[in-house]
């Protein structure tokens, strides 16, 4: 008789005889899935030269052999099999979750390769044999890891409770041997890189490392590749120094940037050698992202502060000009009246009243002078060029890239040092000149230089060179009149007259030159560097040293100034007073006239195109020691360099007083009475 159910009952499944096809045929396959999974499962490294398969291809082919020759029995043979592979992935630093997620995933590809291979069907006796297979070999590992575990703690306790202090807290330490080898790495260093350092300890090829950097995407905080050079450790064993504050960026496979600060520490044995050293891994994330928030608020807030400040600097200024203007227009008007009457019929009336507004008008030059000295309250001190320079790009950065076509600023800083000036209004001086190239350059934008360097003479230098079209000389000359009347100009030429004259007041000078080629145009700021305290010295013992010089009477002199009206009255207003005069109208045309005719006197306007008068007295000076030198300005002198000051005999203010002029040009030996006339060794008050 025939039971019916048991009609339809397919026949029990052999699971040994069904995995071991599988394991015969596909053994290369098994393993390389299998050290597939175990990669992406604890991060492994892939690295040249270490091959993950091997054990695994170990452990398949003592399956396959059990299968083969003990059948089920290799449920108890082949975890004793396993058991050593618990102790080579302690020595491995493996983690005892690392070994679970191991055998984890070898669970996973038996069952996928043969649901591949039977149709997607697995049997339950297969999977039941599978897990049951997998288990008892997972559990023979542990137990071996936990074996071996428990018998270093109690080998070396001391050296457990230090890893187990280590495991908790937040810095992360790395030792290097002296040959570059890592030799230990604590566990929150793989923490904070997101991958494990065990492939990295133990080898002495800096390849594992370099493979670690690239897999977190480490970087500087300007964005460079972090290379295994830029490791502290590796300067700090060349050097046998401490390294300190090195910032590392890393992307974890995980998720989530963290920025890590690295410093390093040699260690030294007793008898001096070195033994290695110590590196650190810090989080400084928070802080990092803090400092970037605050760098950011106080860049904008600085960008705030110049805006206004210049604003409210640039009205203030354009008030005085309105109110100068208006009072100069008023006098100047009535120079023109008498002027007229005078022209009409010859009167001494006319002549006094001239001579009278012709005074008034000096006196208000002389009070917008006082105003400009003391018009705002200078702290003065030792500022250095190129840190001023770099705080001034980035307050007119955005106002330089506003436009549709921006200008281009490239800075060539070659650190010249301190100049004595106040911070700033150093900088608002190159915020002044950058705003003067872009009013300059247009709509069209362009490309702005800036340098900086010291100069032959020992001087701080500022270029700012442009790539428009060169000045014409008429141009140049109007430069900085700070009521130019050009269209566009006034404010451009108020601020630049500003700016030269604060220059000025430090001891230095602002120019304007075109550039060789015939294309391009550049402000030139020369400031004199902060000397040595012996430097000082040695300058004033100089000083000190030299003799009076002895005078003979003047007879010859030359008169240099680059304004035709003011030589030519010069010149005959001397030649009236019995004097052999010649004119020149530039510094360089006027050292060429030196050269073919040596003269006794030389009176030169402080502000020329060319070669200012301060330039051409110093050439003067070399030329001829014993010629009377004086300068013409119209310009408050107050703040001149010293230096400037011991060149020249004399400074006249315009509008010029004749009578002193003649006494000082008709003196037979080195003048020491007051009033604008002094001897090169003192700084002379102005006339």
């Amino acid at each position: 008789m025939v039971i019916p159910f048991l009609q339809n009952t397919p026949p029990p499944v052999d699971p040994v005889a069904a995995l071991l096809p599988l394991l015969e045929e596909e053994p290369e396959r098994v393993v390389r899935l299998w050290a597939k999974r175990l990669r992406a499962e604890t991060y492994e490294l892939d690295l040249p030269g270490r091959d993950l398969r091997t054990p695994l291809r170990a452990l398949m082919n003592e399956l396959v052999r059990l299968l083969r020759d003990r059948g089920r029995d290799a449920l108890l043979l082949w975890p004793e099999v396993v058991r050593p592979h618990g102790a080579r992935r302690y020595s491995q630093r493996f983690e005892a979750e690392d070994l679970a997620r191991e055998f984890k995933a070898l669970e996973e590809v038996l069952i996928y390769l043969y649901a591949r291979r039977n149709g997607q069907r697995v049997e339950a006796e297969v999977a039941s044999f599978i897990v049951e297979l997998v288990g008892e070999a997972h559990a023979s590992a542990q137990a071996s890891y936990a074996r071996v575990l428990k018998t270093e703690e109690v080998r070396f306790r001391e050296a457990a409770v230090m890893e187990s202090v280590l495991h908790h807290v937040d810095v992360g330490i790395m030792l290097v041997e002296v040959d570059g080898a890592v030799s230990f790495a604590s566990p929150p260093v793989s923490r904070l890189l997101g991958v494990p350092m065990r492939s990295v300890v133990g080898t002495r090829s800096s390849m594992a490392l370099a493979t670690v950097l690239s897999q977190v995407n480490a970087r500087h905080p300007g964005g460079a590749p972090f290379k295994v050079l830029d490791m502290p450790f590796t300067r700090a064993l060349r050097e046998r120094s401490s390294v300190h504050g090195v910032w590392m960026g890393v992307e974890r496979p995980g998720g989530g940037e963290v920025s890590l600060e690295l410093s390093a520490t040699p260690i030294f044995e007793e008898n001096g050698e070195l033994a290695g050293v110590i590196q650190t891994f810090t989080d400084r994330t928070e802080a990092a992202n803090k400092s970037k928030a605050l760098l950011s608020a106080h860049g904008e807030l600085r960008r705030l502060q110049g805006r206004l400040l210049q604003r409210t600097r640039t009205q203030a200024l354009g008030q005085l000009a309105t109110g100068a203007a208006h009072a100069l227009n008023n006098f100047l008007n009535v120079l023109r009246l008498r002027i007229t009457l005078l022209r009409r019929e010859f009167n001494p009336e006319h002549l006094d009243a001239l001579d009278k507004t012709v005074g008034h008008v000096g006196e208000l030059v002389a009070r917008l002078q006082e105003f400009n000295v003391q018009r705002t309250e200078e702290h003065l001190g030792d500022v250095q060029v190129d840190a001023t320079v770099r705080e001034a790009l980035e307050l007119v950065g955005p106002e330089l890239e506003q436009r549709e076509h921006p200008v281009t600023v490239e800075p060539r800083l070659g650190d010249p040092g301190a100049v004595r000036a106040d911070a700033g209004f150093f900088r608002e001086l190159v915020v002044n000149l950058l705003l003067a190239e872009r009013e300059r350059l247009g709509d069209e934008g362009g490309h702005v230089v800036v340098e900086t360097r010291e100069s032959p003479d020992g001087e701080a230098l500022l270029r700012v060179e442009d790539s428009g079209p060169p000045y014409a000389l008429e141009e140049m000359t109007r430069m900085f009149e700070p009521l130019s009347r050009e269209v566009g100009a006034p404010q451009r030429s108020l601020l630049l007259a500003v700016s030269r004259e604060q220059v000025r007041r430090w001891g230095g000078e602002l120019t304007v030159e075109n550039l060789s080629g015939g294309q391009g145009a550049a402000f030139v700021v020369r400031l004199p560097l902060v000397r040595a305290g012996a430097e000082e010295e040695a300058l004033a013992h100089a000083r000190s040293e030299v003799e009076p010089r002895r005078l003979h009477p003047t007879r010859r002199v030359l008169v240099v100034d680059d304004d035709p009206d003011n030589a030519r009255m010069m010149a005959e207003v001397l030649g009236e007073e019995g004097y052999d005069v010649k004119v020149a109208h530039s510094g360089d045309v006027a050292l060429k006239m030196w050269e073919e005719r040596r003269y006794d006197a030389a009176l030169l306007d402080a502000v020329m195109p060319d070669l200012s008068g301060w330039d051409v007295a110093r050439e003067l000076r070399k030329r001829s020691p014993q010629a009377l030198l004086a300068i013409v300005t119209g310009m408050d002198v107050r703040g001149q360099n010293r230096a400037n000051l011991a060149l020249v005999d004399a400074v006249f203010r315009k509008p010029i007083d004749v009578g002193a002029l003649d006494d000082f040009l008709g003196q037979a030996q080195a003048p020491s009475s007051p009033g604008g006339i002094g001897p090169r060794e003192d700084a002379p008050a102005p006339e």
